[in-house]
């Protein structure tokens, strides 16, 4: 309705709708977050927990409403039919843009479980979303460097055991756990640095999705195997607010789990590492071949 006003009107216009909106529905959020917080029975945490997803799910909504209010982008999606409300997934998606978020938010919204990330300890104390973040169950991860583990080798495997904890409240509500297993954002600069075997794609590290299913095996049984493509090139989250993405290419497949590679022990067991990581790389190669023919088709 509104696509026809120039590209810095709509940026403004929609900066400032996603920021009242969130602020709108974060303060309601907080109704449940310190209910959930002061009352540690844990059948009244999990029906605090559903009440927060499905205020969460209202924030997205609204983001839907101002993109399809000022935005003209083609959205090419294939696969969304195959995602089930009810289930336990790991999400495992290529990562190019901060774009890539709002994207996946808009495609699952209401048809898959609500989209959980791993995030930094440190971003729990992000004003008005940190305590958002946390109600929502999000898991906050402190990651040790190499250098460190070998000064203190008694944090070493501290970082399976939080994230063994956080997935334990992903047990009494189906849930979406997403990876970008890239690690960072594509950049052709990132690509070459790292000598990628794949053209489209950077290096996937195999620890965090080992984790997860080493903590979660017997929840999660499928895969959502997610591709995005943007046709013009991976764009800036202001020219995404700007409605200045022509396009945007998803391909969804599930995939079952496969059996071996639950509740093993990835730091202690080198042959589980192997099979983890050979199984990522076989994805990465199908993903690759999938992002070739989904940017040269126009």
């Amino acid at each position: 309705m509104l696509s026809f006003l120039p590209a810095p009107v709509k940026g403004v216009l929609n900066s400032i709708l996603l920021g009242i909106n969130t602020l709108f529905w974060c303060i309601l959020l907080y109704i449940p977050a310190i209910l959930k917080l002061i009352v540690p029975i844990k059948g009244f945490r999990v029906l605090c927990t559903r009440w927060i997803i499905a205020i969460a799910e209202a924030w997205v909504a609204c983001n839907i409403g101002w993109m399809k209010l000022t935005h003209g982008t083609r959205w090419d999606v294939k696969g969304a039919e195959e995602l089930e409300r009810q289930s336990w997934y790991l999400v495992l998606s290529n990562h190019q843009s901060w774009v890539d978020i709002l994207a996946m938010q808009r495609v699952f919204n209401k048809r898959a479980p609500f989209l959980k990330f791993f995030l930094k300890q440190q971003l729990i104390w992000v004003p008005v979303i940190g305590l958002a973040w946390w109600g929502l169950d999000f898991p906050f991860m402190k990651r040790y460097t190499r250098e460190y583990l070998i000064k203190h080798p008694e944090k070493r495997g501290e970082d399976l055991k939080a994230t063994r904890h956080a997935c334990e409240k992903f047990r009494f509500t189906p849930v979406s756990v997403m990876n970008f297993v890239e690690g960072t954002r594509f950049t052709q600069a990132k690509h070459d640095k790292q000598k990628s075997p794949y053209k489209h794609l950077l290096t996937p590290k195999a620890g965090g999705v080992a984790f997860v299913l080493d903590a979660m095996g017997d929840s999660i049984e499928t895969l959502v195997d997610l591709t995005i493509a943007y046709p013009d090139g991976a764009p800036t989250f202001w020219e995404f607010l700007c409605g200045e993405v022509k396009a945007i290419r998803m391909e969804i497949h599930t995939k079952t789990i496969p059996e071996h590679l639950k509740g093993r022990d990835y730091s202690a067991d080198a042959e589980h590492r192997r099979n983890v990581k050979n199984w990522l790389a076989e994805l990465w190669q199908a993903k690759d071949a999938r992002l070739e023919r989904m940017l040269a088709d126009r």
